[in-house]
């Protein structure tokens, strides 16, 4: 089939833009992570002197770099409709957010979402799959605080007390608000095969649209941020002492993403802009921490519940183009999600302001040594 001349500007066209989007992507990150790393240095006194103060500053540099991020798809016009419940409300006090997992994009989609959510950016912990500690960005959250897991059989056992003095360690001292994991421990189309065969097994429900979740990272996260007198749950040690002035976590925020036609983005995409404007859509439900079960069996059957409800919801979106209405609503509201393209680029001026200040300081003391 010969290709016209219109079909060949197109892709030329596409190829050039993605060209030109990688390469200031990578200018982008030249400058901006390495700035991030050179201003904490810096400021290392602080963190001695006034330790809140220094991850206050951290939490408004890690926020801008995620926007950094989520400028990437906002320009190429990925843009996000949410629905549900309005998780504003809840910005300022701590919740577990549980997410389902289609594609790396889907970090990327919560990178942009959740900006406008007052402090949530700067104050939340991830949970990530530790092959992510090797990208770009794993010094990064190597210094804010984020928790790299280790998936398998092998690995479970460990990394989930791994997990657990890790949060004893950094979540309150740094004054960490919101927590957000993909329960489901990989990419729905990795994981599929595996989770129905597991459901057909054990008399489970058939789900196509997720996979039933894990329940280890979820567990260790109440047991261990839940204040005592929410859950029933028995208080021991000194971390519990010294943390006694926190509310411990308040809510689950259960996060549903759906893309059209079922049809994910990935970084690739959301970094070299070449599939046409998408609108990616994020259902919010949030779950009081009162209602939620410690106890592993109980805890188990109410997560299990979260991901046919999620399947529910997909399946409604494939069919409709839309989420169904909450309990008690009639007609189902959503929200476009919007951000500041002045906002945008003033903080892309100001990492290749800071990039540039910092060149010119390290050439000044390599030839003041040398």
């Amino acid at each position: 089939m010969a290709v016209t001349l219109e079909q060949a500007q197109r892709v030329g066209y596409t190829f050039l833009k993605a060209l030109l989007r990688f390469a200031f992507m990578v200018a982008n990150n030249l400058v901006a992570i390495p700035s991030y790393v050179l201003y904490l240095i810096v400021l290392q006194p602080l963190r001695v002197l006034d330790s809140k103060r220094f991850w206050y500053i951290e939490g408004v540099l890690f926020k801008w770099l995620l926007a950094m991020v989520a400028s990437w798809g906002w320009w190429a016009g990925y843009t996000v409709v949410e629905w549900g419940d309005d998780v504003k409300a809840v910005s300022e006090d701590e919740a577990m957010v549980l997410v389902n997992h289609q594609a790396t994009g889907d970090v990327c989609t919560l990178m942009m979402c959740l900006q406008d959510k007052g402090t949530v950016v700067r104050q939340m912990m991830w949970l990530m799959d530790h092959i992510f500690k090797y990208t770009n960005f794993g010094i990064v959250s190597l210094i804010h605080g984020d928790f790299f897991i280790r998936q398998g059989k092998a690995h479970r056992d460990q990394q989930l007390v791994l997990l657990k003095e890790h949060l004893e360690k950094y979540y309150r001292s740094r004054n960490r608000k919101w927590i957000v994991l993909f329960p489901e421990g990989g990419f729905l189309r990795k994981r599929r095969e595996t989770s129905q065969a597991f459901a057909k097994k054990n008399n489970l429900p058939f789900l196509k649209h997720v996979t039933l979740p894990r329940l280890g990272a979820t567990q260790v996260i109440l047991k261990t941020l839940v204040a005592p007198q929410e859950n029933g749950t028995p208080a021991g040690g000194d971390a519990v002492i010294k943390e006694s002035k926190s509310k411990g976590l308040q809510w689950v925020i259960d996060t549903t993403i759906a893309y059209p036609k079922g049809e994910p983005i990935d970084i690739q995409t959301w970094i070299l802009g070449y599939r046409q404007p998408t609108v990616t859509h994020v259902h919010y439900r949030i779950f009081p921490i009162k209602d939620v079960p410690a106890e592993p069996e109980a805890l188990t059957h109410w997560l299990y519940q979260r991901f046919i409800e999620k399947e529910d919801l997909l399946t409604h979106f494939y069919e409709t183009g839309a989420f169904p209405p909450l309990q008690g609503q009639t007609k189902a509201v959503s929200r476009e999600m919007t951000l500041s393209n002045l906002w945008l680029v003033g903080i892309q001026s100001l990492a290749f302001l800071s990039g540039g200040m910092w060149y010119c300081i390290l050439q000044y003391f390599y030839h003041c040594l040398f």
